[in-house]
């Protein structure tokens, strides 16, 4: 059995490194230092200027692909380090040739390597680990360490989401945007209960869906999207947080907030 799994394991491995929707370099190459890529991926990758969303810890790359088919006017790159996930996102936009699809193997604390500033329209955050109790905070993708990092790369007003089905890293975060002054545009403790429930578009919100005569329609393909997980989580009759925010970046993000508070 577990000869069987390796082997698989390997094969995906293998197959990933042929795959021209995937950039995977090693840690040298980017540690203290920029990647090539930087700055081009429009141009070398994509071979337009769309808008450029980034799903962090895309695993198994759900959203990446999903999204890409839903708004093909807009260009998607999944960034995760574990590359057996990732191979499975790659191989699906290969196979549905998803031309506005791309992935990116590496540790996020790297990703001011990869994108020039301005250079992210959008990011999604979609049941990343939640890193729970206090002591784990910093490692969150959401703490201000991270966050800072986003606002980096992300163009002024660009549009950060969560999803997730651990409440303390969803009210750690909202508690955090919100301390530090950043604009909320939706937020809630069950996704799927209050306006998706009652019929109406849960994500009408969106400026690039706002305007379209079919906004209900465009909205209910993006909350149909699942992860593995959270299809699970679904089962087992868990409530999905969420949350939605705009990145200032005349704001550095802090915790001092807290600190006065525990003080």
């Amino acid at each position: 059995m577990f000869d069987a799994v390796g082997k698989n394991k390997l094969a995906r491995w293998a197959e990933l490194g042929t795959f021209r929707n995937v950039i995977q370099p090693e840690t040298s190459e980017i540690s203290g230092k920029d990647h090539s890529i930087k700055g081009k991926w429009r141009e070398s990758v994509f071979s337009n200027f769309n808008p450029v969303v980034l799903e962090l810890a895309c695993g198994k790359g759900e959203y990446t692909t999903g999204l890409a088919g839903i708004f093909p006017e807009r260009n998607f790159i999944g960034v995760d380090i574990k590359g057996s996930r990732m191979w499975r996102g790659a191989k699906t936009a290969v196979e549905k040739e998803l031309r506005n699809t791309a992935f990116l193997r590496t540790r996020i604390e790297f990703i001011n390597s990869f994108f020039m500033e301005d250079e992210i329209d959008e990011i999604w955050i979609i049941f990343p680990d939640p890193h729970t109790g206090k002591r784990n905070s910093n490692k969150r993708l959401t703490s201000p360490w991270f966050l800072n990092k986003y606002r980096l790369i992300m163009k002024d007003g660009g549009l950060i989401h969560l999803k997730t089905d651990n409440s303390e890293l969803y009210r750690y975060t909202e508690k955090l945007v919100r301390n530090n002054g950043l604009e909320i545009i939706k937020s809630t403790g069950d996704m799927y209960g209050g306006d998706h429930s009652k019929g109406l578009p849960f994500f009408r919100f969106l400026p690039y869906i706002a305007d379209n005569m079919i906004v209900k329609e465009i909205s209910d393909k993006i909350i149909s999207l699942r992860t593995h997980y959270e299809s699970l989580f679904l089962k087992e009759g868990l409530k999905i947080n969420y949350l939605s925010f705009k990145i200032d970046k005349k704001i550095i993000l802090n915790e001092e907030w807290q600190k006065v508070r525990e003080g």
